[in-house]
Parts: structure tokens; sequence; C-alpha cells
């Protein structure tokens, strides 16, 4: 999927501009930046994960702390408290142990779990990050079905301070009346040539979040969200 966004924007042009026509939610939060930097309460409880667990607005703290650090690092950070991939991954090691193929002493919520999955994590990292046009990035397939999503990406870019996550949803996983009723009317919403786009975004002293849903015309499904945090130079 990465490949398809970064194609989609000139190398000239930052990668912020290509987002901006994806804006924005509206997160809960203080005209100061976010201050929550640990790992999400959902790291130490079960790994069972629905797509009603899933709200953009915890990823902001998150995105706050990547998009003051270099490429890679912020990546690393993102995606590490990202919940979904969280989830995704302890699924893995779990599945793992129940099959017998290995040792594996994890149980949910255990330290021993979230250590191998805090391990994995960063193994993705190492092995999957990218580096184009000053955007460094990861593109991880969520390929074990069924799960709510399909597909998570982070990216940082180098000269800017900024991060972004983009997740794809798996097939009829969500619908536009429910992320309605979750999150409210959006503040904009447009019309492109293959779906709609609901855009909810917050503005506050220190930093300006975006989050945009691609949803299907048709049927109404939600098919994509990304998320962009952008620093504002006074900080």
């Amino acid at each position: 999927m990465i490949s398809a966004l970064l194609m989609a924007i000139k190398p000239t042009i930052p990668l912020v501009l290509m987002w901006l026509l994806l804006s924005g939610l509206a997160p809960p939060g203080s005209s100061a930046g976010p201050s929550d930097s640990n790992q999400p309460s959902s790291a130490t409880g079960s790994v069972e994960f629905s797509v009603d667990d899933f709200d953009w607005r915890e990823m902001v703290p998150y995105l706050y702390v990547a998009a003051g650090l270099p490429g890679e690092q912020g990546i690393k950070a993102l995606l590490e408290n990202a919940r979904v991939l969280r989830a995704y991954v302890a699924s893995d090691v779990q599945a793992e142990c129940r099959s017998g193929r290995k040792p594996c002493a994890a149980r949910s919520g255990s330290s021993t779990l979230q250590g191998e999955v805090s391990k994995r994590i960063d193994q993705i990292v190492q092995e999957g990050t990218s580096r184009r046009h000053n955007i460094t990035s990861v593109d991880y397939p969520l390929t074990r079905q069924p799960f709510p999503f399909t597909d998570i990406v982070a990216l940082k870019t180098e000269k800017h301070r900024d991060a972004y996550l983009v997740l794809d949803f798996a097939d009829n996983s969500y619908t536009a009346a429910q992320l309605r009723d979750k999150y409210g009317a959006p503040y904009d919403t447009n019309v492109m040539e293959w779906y709609s786009v609901y855009r909810y975004r917050l503005d506050t002293k220190n930093y300006t979040t975006r989050a945009a849903f691609e949803i299907d015309p048709i049927d109404g499904s939600v098919l994509r969200v990304a998320i962009s945090l952008k620093r504002k130079a006074h900080e």
C-alpha cells in the first residue's frame, strides 16, 4: 500500500500536502501537547481485538512523540504503541504457544508476552523500514484473518516534525454509520472518484492532528483511515 501512497505525490512536494487531502477527527485534549508517552494500557490486557476497540484518538500522544523524533526512531515509537499492531502480534505469539512449535511461557497480559511483542515489533521496524524521497516508512500487512484490519503503515518525513499512521480495514468490518455514532459528524466530507472521505481534525497551540476515513460510497463500509500529526514551529 505504501508504494501507491508515495506514487500519489511528486518527490518535491512535502508528504503533508497529500495528507491534507485526507484531513482529520477531533480527539479529546488541551492546548498543550499530549503527555501520555507510556505504552497503551491495553498492552497488558487481553490480545483479543475488535474493530470497536479501535479509536484513532488514542494514537495522538504517540504520533506527537514520533513527530519529534528522527526517522526510524519515530516509526519505532509509533508502532510499538499502536494498539492494533500489538494485539495482532500478541495473537501470533499466543498461536505459536498453542501449537507447541516452540517453547513459550507467554500468557495474555504477562510481561513475558508483552516483552516478546515489543521484540517482534522492533524486528518489524528493522527489517521493514524503507527510505525514499526523505520519507521513512514501514508498511506491514496484517495477513492473518479474521482481524479487523489488513494493513498498517507508519510514515515519518525527515524535514518536517510530523508523523502519519494509515490502517486498512478488513472488508465490511466497519460502516460509516458506526463511524458517526462513535465520533460524531465530520467537520468536512468529500466525494472522490472511487470513495468518499469523512474528515476530522484538532488544532491546538502545539500541534495539529487530522484523521480521514475513506468510505465506500456504494455500501457505506469504511476502507481506510489516515491519521496525521504535525508539531507547530514555536514549540
